[in-house]
């Protein structure tokens, strides 16, 4: 009977019951909240769902994330991993190529303006390194501005800001997920109903040459003013040749197929895995959860203001709401900017207006994270 007891006493303390914190039921209560958006009301499901399991995993059973050094065998949990290969770079870098290999970057080529709206939407990175940070530790969650989360894994990774990467990581993803919550009330209030309906003219056609042209050139030009960009920039640039040449069918359709989602499985739960409630909730993680929302604030609201600048100086022909699109959330940003626009004029159709900005913002904020690595000398 003793033994039968014994037994039963080592079963219930192996449970996770006996090992839950206040703290880990609230960031349970919140992945599934992530769960809830992204499965319910469909906002990047593709992120949030492995970004929010992940989450929940780490605070069940939190040896999931358990350091090699740590542990008594010298192996690691899974999900630690899977991490590794974030702060490497290795993951934020095949994402890029995923994404070049998916985007059609004629919209942008057809109408290079764009990336003057994609450069005014990373003001929000460059106007937000505040609250009492250190410098690179402030860099490094500035770029969340940007809406683009595997930019802010690699910056922090090259900045050396591994204990903050995860906080950075889940606070550049949430925003991504949350674009078409967060972007259209800042939008509706800095434009009229006027510019709203603004109709834009039909977009010029593009050869392949220039298709097939413009992401060597690009590659060419960036990475010879900031080679520290080359990982991101170049498997960006890599990824849309592969699309656009017309003779690597295979390798296209595994870079933004197969590849793509195996990266976004093992990014998104390794990030979500790092939300213990021990590293996750302090006000370290407040502080940089609010300045990203101020940084991702102000780009958008700065990709706005700019395109009324641009609808002033081309006497009405471009509609402001598609500087919102020069944050890096591709493609949701471009659709947010569609979706408001129809709701003025339902026969508004800015979608692929919005494309521009919105890859000029991809590229925009790799070069914000390789100037800030050339600012602090970081190779």
């Amino acid at each position: 009977m003793e033994y039968i007891s014994n037994t039963l006493g080592h079963l219930v303390e192996q449970t996770a019951f006996m090992n839950l914190t206040w703290g880990n039921l609230i960031m349970i209560a919140v992945a599934c909240a992530f769960l809830y958006l992204a499965i319910r009301h469909e906002f990047e499901p593709l992120l949030l769902v492995p970004i929010a399991f992940g989450m929940l995993l780490v605070n069940i059973y939190p040896d999931i994330m358990l350091h090699a050094e740590d542990s008594s065998n010298g192996v690691g949990g899974l999900l630690y991993y899977f991490y590794v290969l974030d702060e490497w770079a290795i993951l934020p870098s095949l994402i890029f190529m995923g994404v070049g290999a998916m985007t059609d970057f004629g919209p942008l080529i057809a109408n290079p303006k764009s990336f003057l709206l994609g450069a005014a939407a990373q003001f929000g990175i460059f106007g937000a390194m505040a609250m009492g940070f250190s410098d690179k530790a402030a860099a490094a969650i500035s770029i969340i501005g940007g809406a683009d989360g595997p930019t802010s894994i690699f910056l922090a990774g090259k900045l050396q800001q591994t204990a903050i990467m995860g906080p950075i990581a889940v606070a550049a993803y949430s925003y991504m997920s949350l674009v078409p919550i967060i972007q259209p009330p800042i939008m509706k209030l800095l434009t009229t109903e006027e510019e709203r309906k603004i109709k834009m003219e039909q977009l010029r056609p593009v050869s392949k040459l220039e298709r097939i042209l413009f992401p060597i050139v690009v590659t060419i030009v960036v990475c010879v003013i900031l080679p520290t960009t080359a990982p991101l920039v170049g498997m960006l640039m890599l990824g849309n040749l592969f699309r656009e040449c017309g003779v690597v069918r295979q390798l296209t359709e595994t870079a933004s197929n197969a590849l793509m989602y195996i990266v976004v499985i093992l990014l998104g739960t390794s990030v979500g895995a790092t939300t213990s409630a021990e590293a996750f909730l302090n006000l370290s993680t407040i502080k940089i959860v609010v300045l990203g929302l101020v940084a991702f604030s102000f780009g958008t609201a700065a990709g706005v203001l700019f395109g009324k600048l641009m609808c002033k100086a081309t006497g009405g022909k471009v509609n402001p709401l598609i500087g919102s699109a020069g944050v890096s959330a591709v493609p949701m940003a471009a659709r947010v900017s569609q979706k408001v626009g129809a709701e003025a004029d339902p026969t508004n159709f800015l979608l692929m207006h919005a494309m521009g900005p919105n890859v000029a913002g991809v590229i925009g904020t790799a070069v914000a994270a390789g100037t800030f690595m050339a600012i602090f000398g970081v190779k």
